[in-house]
């Protein structure tokens, strides 16, 4: 089985990178595809959207992106309706490297928990 995920973060490093605080904000997100336990692909991805966005522009973006599951730190309730009514798991509270975080989904041992931003942000800009 194929899934592609979507992670926040500040620059273009890839796998090398942190994951970044707010998912809406973030500059980039590295796409990671996964295919039987093994990742097959990594590619940065520009967000268009991190200066300025409407409700549901970044999900919308990913979905086109065909993202299966997205990894943030934290995340609004709305914008979480949004991923879950275009299809799409998010999974909170990650921290750490990309490459730790895709390694600890891999082995089944990244589960979704609550986060609260150190960077408070209005519920209007989730």
């Amino acid at each position: 089985m194929k899934t592609r995920i979507a992670i926040p973060v500040g620059g273009s490093k890839g796998l090398e990178e942190e994951i970044y605080e707010h998912f809406g904000h973030a500059p980039y997100f590295v796409l990671v595809d996964i295919e039987n336990k093994v990742v097959m692909n990594v590619e940065t991805i520009t967000n268009e959207t991190a200066e300025e966005h409407g409700p549901g522009d970044v999900p919308s973006l990913l979905a086109s992106r065909g993202v299966d599951v997205v990894i943030v730190r934290g995340m609004g309730r709305r914008a979480e309706d949004y991923f879950k009514e275009l299809g799409i798991t998010v999974i909170r509270g990650a921290e750490g490297k990309i490459k730790d975080i895709i390694q600890h989904y891999i082995e089944n041992k990244l589960t979704s928990k609550p986060y609260e931003p150190k960077n408070k942000w209005s519920e209007n800009e989730f």
